[in-house]
This record gives structure tokens, sequence and C-alpha cells, in this order.
């Protein structure tokens, strides 16, 4: 791997004075912590100080994917506020699955203490921590005297990156919120909501600065520190949620053609083998290469553009990722038969000799799932159809080369059945279900991006689970932005123009034909196809109900139909109560279409919740305000989102991002 955050962390140690203005963020993040004894210009007016504030506002983003938050992964609750997954412990009896009758402003067992099924609490506070961060760096920077202007401009635009990632995400999942530029020195009770679209506004202005100063990846010494390219991206972004879609093609056009950067189109780096190539061997392939963490940083991957670190000597702060644990299907108990009534898998250590076989180590090969979260059959199935077929050659969903799993895939491995060695069946002979709770135990896994070594419990051949055996998921570096994806942005900006547009078809090929695909797109191209294939490619690495919510904005804004002929209007699109199918946004839609929400309650057989019911209202295209955030504001008032208790219309909100910041210095 090349250099990387190694020599920015050095600074670290000069915060420890100041961890009270950089963390003390917690239900009060509106009352911040008085600064009466301590002064942070006197920490910030060194390079140094500046370095370890960037730092943490890295490290802080790589957080999103890898936290293990109460034995979760904070992504997952923007996947099941999507068509993509749902909360799978069915075990736990307040499981996040009948949102629209759980998720208000006052369920603060929702937001916190939700059986490790949501994170949306933890993503208000914790987006507001990141805004902080870089709130600092851009209040200090000037005051840096042994810095020149381009090198304090490029501290500026990384800062503006940082926040401007986290204020996407914020009102894409809240809508109007208060905003915050400034490192408030004493307690401030008096916020005012901005609206969604002032916020945007204002970060998409940063974000035209930032691509002008920060340096190209090729310029930089670093690995894994906000870059132009990255830049890039974010702005584009930025550009469509505010309708400037020409604006936003141009700059994919600089990123895909003039930038330096290409889509891997073979093997390359290092090899990975998996966890146990005789239970699960893997034919070497681009997708794979291109998914070990091993080789997402090395410089001979052309296609990243940003990634965030997570192994190697030179990265100081690990955090780990529980893919393994928290995304595959919970396997390894009799919930799962036989044909002949046996559990049909076991868990055998490998210090057993009399019974353990290295054919069918799944433990090894596929780690220990609990299912938390679990797939939809329209990520795993419907989603895959192009031209109205499965496409057999796409290498994204290929079990032939290792990439996918199927249960079908697991064979049996209970020696004291007569099916020992068969494939898994999900009924037996006379269409009896064998697999007890098919949400939690049955469903198809994308090997490819969730597979994560894990060396040091691989070698305790005693364990016996993925706490003390196998895997849980490993260290890895992570993608943030690829340039596959600027090639799907690129396609959605052209729609938002003109949907006739037949180089939209190309761009989306392009991913395509990288997967060895046999169905490509020929003739018009609707905005379902685009979402598909960022469903296909994007999997896990985008923030998938951010980008939902940002598509329904620019549908809304630019007057075009969804697949269905849809179409929106901005007075309306996210304000439409009720769980009927009819109305309400291309988010709402895609889930009635798509997901499991809405379709009644699932009988299963299960300690927990039995009979979930998954449920979505139109009202919950955002989340509420949550009810501490409001009541700790006590001399303003914050505005609630609509559908929720406390919504009202006639509460005043800054329409203009100037007026918002003019105001943060009232008390």
């Amino acid at each position: 791997m090349n250099k990387t955050l190694k020599r920015a962390s050095k600074g670290l140690t000069l915060l420890v004075g100041g961890m009270v203005l950089l963390s003390s963020c917690k239900k009060s993040f509106l009352q911040p912590e008085p600064l009466s004894f301590y002064e942070p210009g006197a920490t910030f007016n060194t390079e140094n100080g500046l370095m370890a504030a960037m730092a943490i506002c890295d490290r802080h983003l790589k957080g999103y994917w890898a936290v293990d938050h109460n034995e979760m992964l904070t992504l997952g609750t923007e996947y099941i506020f999507s068509e993509m997954m749902v909360a799978g412990a069915t075990d736990k009896r307040n499981m996040l699955c009948d949102v629209a009758s759980m998720l208000t402003p006052t369920s603060e067992t929702v937001y916190q203490n939700l059986d490790r099924t949501n994170s949306i609490w933890y993503l208000w506070e914790e987006t507001y921590k990141g805004v902080m961060y870089a709130n600092t760096i851009i209040q200090y920077v000037d005051g840096v005297k042994e810095l020149s202007e381009a090198v304090k401009n490029a501290y500026k635009g990384r800062a503006y990156f940082h926040r401007a990632f986290r204020y996407m995400a914020l009102t894409m999942e809240f809508n109007d919120i208060p905003l915050v530029t400034t490192v408030v020195g004493v307690p401030k009770q008096n916020f005012r909501s901005t609206t969604r679209d002032a916020i945007l506004q204002m970060i998409t202005a940063d974000m035209e600065k930032a691509v002008e100063w920060v340096p190209d990846q090729k310029d930089m010494p670093l690995t894994g520190l906000v870059n132009k390219g990255a830049c890039r991206m974010l702005y584009a972004k930025c550009l469509m949620a505010t309708g400037q879609y020409e604006k936003a093609k141009e700059q994919m056009d600089i990123l895909i053609n003039q930038s330096g950067y290409s889509l891997m189109q073979g093997n390359f780096g290092t090899f990975n083998p998996g966890g146990e190539p005789n239970t699960w061997p893997i034919t070497r392939n681009v997708i794979w290469d291109l998914h070990r963490p091993e080789n997402k940083l090395i410089a001979s991957n052309k296609e990243v553009i940003m990634g965030m670190p997570n192994r190697g000597a030179d990265v100081e702060a690990f955090i780990p990722m529980l893919t393994m644990r928290i995304l595959y299907p919970f396997v390894f108990d009799n919930r799962i038969q036989t044909k002949d009534g046996k559990q049909a898998l076991l868990n055998i250590r490998r210090s057993d000799v009399n019974n353990y076989n290295n054919k069918y180590d799944y433990m090894r090969a596929f780690g220990r799932g609990i299912a938390t979260f679990r797939p939809s059959s329209f990520s795993t199935k419907d989603m895959w159809a192009v031209n109205g077929t499965i496409d057999a050659t796409d290498l994204r969903h290929s079990s032939t080369h290792g990439n996918w799993i199927r249960m079908e895939d697991y064979k049996v491995n209970n020696k004291a059945s007569t099916e020992f060695g068969k494939p898994l069946s999900l009924r037996n002979n006379n269409g009896a279900l064998l697999c007890s709770d098919t949400i939690r135990r049955w469903f198809d896994v994308p090997h490819y991006k969730f597979f994560l070594n894990d060396p040091i419990n691989e070698a305790n051949i005693t364990g016996s689970d993925g706490l003390r055996g196998a895997t849980n998921g490993g260290i890895a570096d992570w993608y943030l932005y690829r340039l596959a994806e600027a090639y799907l942005l690129r396609a959605e900006a052209k729609y938002y123009i003109n949907p006739g547009d037949a180089t939209i078809a190309a761009d989306l090929n392009a991913v395509r034909q990288r997967a060895q695909c046999s169905q490509l797109y020929n003739g018009a191209v609707t905005i379902g196809d685009i979402m598909n294939e960022r469903g296909r490619e994007l999997y896990w690495e985008e923030w998938r109900n951010v980008e939902l919510k940002r598509v329904s904005l620019c549908l809304a804004r630019s007057g075009k139909p969804d697949e269905w002929g849809n179409t929106y209007s901005l007075e309306t699109f996210d304000k439409q109560a009720g769980t009927d199918n009819a109305g309400g946004s291309y988010w709402y839609q895609r889930i009635v279409h798509y997901s499991m929400y809405n379709k009644g309650p699932i009988s299963i057989n299960s300690t927990g919740n039995a009979t979930p019911n998954y449920t979505m209202d139109k009202k919950n295209m955002y989340w509420p305000i949550p009810y501490a955030a409001i009541t700790s504001n006590n001399k303003g008032r914050l505005s609630q989102n609509f559908g929720y208790d406390g919504y009202d219309a006639g509460v005043p909100k800054w329409d203009k991002w100037e007026d918002a910041v003019k105001d943060e210095a009232t008390y």
C-alpha cells in the first residue's frame, strides 16, 4: 500500500486536551460544552494540529462503514430504509420492521436500544460530530501563519468535502435541519431549522471551491486523504440535487475522460483464494480482485478514486468490519433441517479430527452469520434481470466463480443424515418447509463484497464459532468512490437532461461489460434501469437510502418520469401520508414495488417476533427530528417533519443559508 494517514495522525496527541470540543456531541449536541477553560486556537495554530483534526475527519468517515456499533453496522440502517434490505433479527421483539408505527420523534428506544437493528439516532449524533470536526478546520486554518494560501485552501477544500458529505446525508435523511458552520463557544439553544434546499445551495458552492483547491491524488504523498476526484464526485451529486444537471455531467466527463482513472478490466493485485478453498473455491476474476481489501488502494488499481485505509502497518486506527457476522444467513442451528429430520449444518472444530472435513467448513468459508439485516428478494434475484432475462454471465452474481452464494450452494455436513454431501433443500418431498425462519436463514449473499479475512481467528483451529474460531469479518480497506459510480452518475445526469439520449445506455453498458454481462442495454433507458445498476455495482458502498432520496428530489425537480411513468411535484412528493401504494415519492414507490414492506405479517417459528409485520409509510421518506434535539433547543423551535407528532407547517425556517450563518452568533 502507498503511504497512508500515519503522518497525519502524529498530531493526535495535541487534541487530548481538546476532546471536550471535538467529541462532546451527545443528545445535547445543540448545547456545546462551554470553552471557558480551553482555547482551541492554541491547538490549531500549527499544521500538526490541522493534520490531527483532518485525521479525525477521515477516521470518522470510515466509521460509517466499519464501526462496530453495538454489534451492528451503521450502514445497515441506510439499507433497511430502501428496497434492498430489511431488519432480519427475528428473535428481537423490538426489531425495526413495523417502521410506519414504531418510528416516532419520542421513540428513544428506537433510536438507541432497538436490539441492534438500527442506528437512526446514532446517525444524527455522529453526523453532526463530523460537521463539527470539519468546522474546526475551516474556522482555524487561516490562523496558521506557516502555511501558504494554496495549502490553507487545500485544507479548507477537504474540510468542505467532509462537511458537505455529512450535510448531504442529513438533508436526505432528516430534511430541514439546524445548519451549523462554526465551532460555537457558548451554549446555543435558539437554533432554527434551515431548509434542505438552502443547505444544498451552500454545500454546492463549497464543493465548487473544493474541486478547485484540493489536489489530484497523483499529486499527493498520502493515500486516504480527500482528493480532487472525490470532490468532483460529491460536487456532481450536489449539482444534481440542486437541479444543475449539465454541470454535473461536465464534472463526470472530466472525471471519466481527463483524470487518469479507468475501469479495471482484468485480474490484478494479490489473489486471495477465500477462507476455505476446499469448501468454496474461487475462480479468479476481476470482480473478486477488485473487492479484495489488499487490492483496493494499491497503485495498480486505476479505478479507485478515494478509499478509506483500514489495514496495513501505516494505519494506526483500525476499525473492525463485521460483515460476515451481520450480513450472512444464520445457518448453524436446527431451524434448517434435512429431509430426514436432522440439523443440516454443523459447526465442527478443525481440531475435531474424527468429524472435521474441509470440504464442508462453512464457518471458515462464509463466517458465523446472524443476519441482523437480510436482503430483499428483489436485490438478490429480480434486480439482476436485464431485457427480461437474469444475466447468467454477470460476474457480480456468479456462484460459478464463487462471487455469489445461494443457499443451495451449501451442502449438508451432518454425517448423521442420509442427505450428507447433498445441497440444502428449502422444502421436503411433500412441499413442507425445511427452514422454519426464511427471513433470517435463507437468502443469497454477495460474497465478493462481504468476505473479509480475519487471520487471527482463522488460525485458531480449536475455536467453535465466529467469536473464537472462524471469522466475523476482518479489518479491511474500503471504497468511498470508484470510477464505476462516475459512469452511473453521468448516466443519471443525462437522463434528467434528455431521457432519450442514446449514450445513457453506453454508460451503463461500460459497467456491465466489465462484469462480463451478456445482457446489455439497448435503446431507451429508465431511471429504474440506472438505479438497478447502482444496486448491482455499488451494494454496501453507496448510502442507498440517501441516494434514493436524492434521486427522488431530482425527479421532482426535473419533471422526468420514473420507470412506471409517474411524475412528481416538488410541493408534494415528500409530504403524502398513508401506506397505500399510490402517490408518495420515488423512494416510496421503489419500496412498495420491490421490498418486503407493506405486504402483511409474516408468520415464522421464532422465539422473538413470531409474526413480524414489515411496514413503511410515505412519511418515512424523512426520519423524525429526535425529540431530544427539539427539547434541548428550548429558546427556539426546530421544525418537525410532515406526518410526525409535532409537525407544524407554520414553524419559521431559514430559507437562505446566509441568514442561518449570521444567526449562529446570536444566543
